[in-house]
């Protein structure tokens, strides 16, 4: 049976800390897909096809700097139930990271839904490495806002489209 993983979110940007938990997950299944979500209550920075380009972009220049065994990897979006996203991608675990306690209580709650909504999809955390827990999309676009530099957490693609995305 071929293991597929889900590692859902909005990647409105995609950071460094994302592309780590992609690239940890991916060498724990066959096939990895990332789901976009749309999201679009919270009034997204880039469009849901600039997610992706940007999400399948940094992992190409970076895929080549992975010591690890890595499974395929797909960028889909999503705009439904994650469960139901999950199923129709016969997903068998969903991959979820965390970075600080604050996380794990919501991450925990959704967790235990997802499991009263499908049994046999399992919930794996992944923890941030050192190096990226305290690096968050909002932190990240909030500097970008005020002219800071963000090199530091985001992929080199990412902070080109950022500092050429008009406010």
């Amino acid at each position: 049976m071929k293991r597929i993983a889900l590692y859902p979110g909005t990647f409105d940007p995609v950071t460094n800390g994302h592309l780590d938990i992609i690239f940890r997950a991916s060498s724990l299944c066959d096939e990895l897909l990332i789901g976009v979500a749309e999201n679009i209550g919270k009034n997204p920075f880039f469009e849901i096809s600039q997610r992706k380009s940007l999400i399948q972009d940094a992992i190409n220049q970076n895929f080549k700097n992975s010591k690890r065994k890595l499974g395929e990897i797909r960028v889909e979006s999503f705009d439904n139930l994650l469960i139901d996203f999950a199923r129709a991608n016969s997903v068998t675990m969903i991959i979820r990271g965390l970075r600080a306690v604050s996380d794990f209580d919501y991450e925990f709650q959704m967790a235990g839904m997802n499991a009263r909504l499908a049994d046999d999809i399992e919930t794996i955390f992944l923890t941030a490495s050192e190096t990226h827990q305290f690096v968050a999309s909002r932190f990240v676009k909030e500097i970008a806002l005020l002219d800071g530099d963000i090199s530091s957490f985001v992929p080199a693609n990412v902070n080109v489209a950022m500092k050429n995305k008009k406010i």
